[in-house]
């Protein structure tokens, strides 16, 4: 019977190809499922075999926790050389997100305070 083994819901790319390749390279069977066409299935990586399992979760644990301490040390180095993410850095990656964004946020004060600005 399948197991579970890596849901893929607001995974990068990256990651999910990383996660692919290293259960390819360790003979690792699995198949993946899909949110399908209104989000409402589970995106995973299942592992088809149950004693392949155990192997493949300490694969994934192993890599997670490995680019988990990449993550950390390229945060560390950046604050060492001063770098700091700016509200501009954010506007400039991607305008039309901020936007919505900001817009979401003012939508929901205005609706959470609009009986006390009113009373």
């Amino acid at each position: 019977m399948s197991k579970l083994l890596f849901r893929m819901r607001h995974v990068p790319e990256d990651e999910a190809r990383d996660v692919r390749d290293l259960l390819q390279k360790n003979n690792i069977e699995f198949f993946e499922t899909f949110s399908g066409n209104w989000s409402i299935s589970i995106p995973a990586i299942w592992v088809s075999r149950d004693d392949q399992y155990t192997e493949a979760r300490k694969i994934i644990d192993l890599y997670q926790a490995e680019r988990a301490n990449k993550a950390k040390k390229n945060l560390l180095d950046q604050e060492i050389k001063g770098v700091k993410l700016r509200v501009s850095d954010v506007f400039n990656q991607n305008p039309l997100r901020f936007i919505f964004s900001l817009l979401a946020i003012i939508i929901v004060l205005y609706i959470s305070l609009r009986f006390f600005l009113f009373f």
